[in-house]
């Protein structure tokens, strides 16, 4: 379904985005200064958010379990970003789905989900570059403490519903 070109020019300049991404190596930016979060595909910019700090987060509804999971990102120096919480709606996606080895604990009052756990140490995960498929089913969202929530499956066509997130260095 075609998406209004004025929705995308209207979140981007509100100054407004991870399991079930596919990533993509890149070489981490050099960058220590103020970030945003681009999101992007083959036909350019579609979003950019400024990070008011060094997390965001990216949730989605999980295919299997038909309920709200979220993958919570940290920003490290080098300019990727790595896994640091997933939360998530039903307990079973975090046990089952992730398999992460530690019990999850019930999220906080204020939380958006139910249930949040550490990832699995073993394997940890760092981007510098994350390929989503945001798709009206999987209704991927981005969320950056200070700004309103990026629907991204709103940002692209369902005949192409890939996009990338990167980190880029802001003036």
């Amino acid at each position: 379904m075609p998406k209004p070109a004025a929705a995308v020019v209207g979140l981007v300049c509100l100054g407004m985005l991870g399991a079930g991404g596919i990533a993509v190596a890149g070489a981490p930016a050099e960058s220590h200064g103020p970030r945003a979060l681009v999101i992007s595909n083959d036909g350019g910019v579609l979003a950019s958010i400024p990070l008011s700090g060094d997390t965001f987060a990216v949730s989605y509804r999980n295919s299997i379990y038909g309920t709200v999971a979220e993958e919570r990102y940290t920003v490290q120096e080098d300019g990727s970003y790595r896994l640091a919480q997933l939360a998530a709606d039903q307990l079973a996606v975090l046990e089952e789905y992730y398999a992460v080895p530690g019990p999850p604990s019930a999220a906080g009052d204020t939380d958006r989900r139910e249930w949040v756990t550490d990832p699995d140490p073993g394997h940890p995960a760092e981007f510098s570059r994350l390929s989503l498929a945001a798709t009206d089913l999987g209704r991927r969202t981005v969320y950056i403490p200070g700004a309103p929530p990026l629907e991204l499956w709103k940002l692209v066509e369902d005949s192409d519903p890939f996009v990338v997130l990167s980190l880029k260095e802001t003036p």
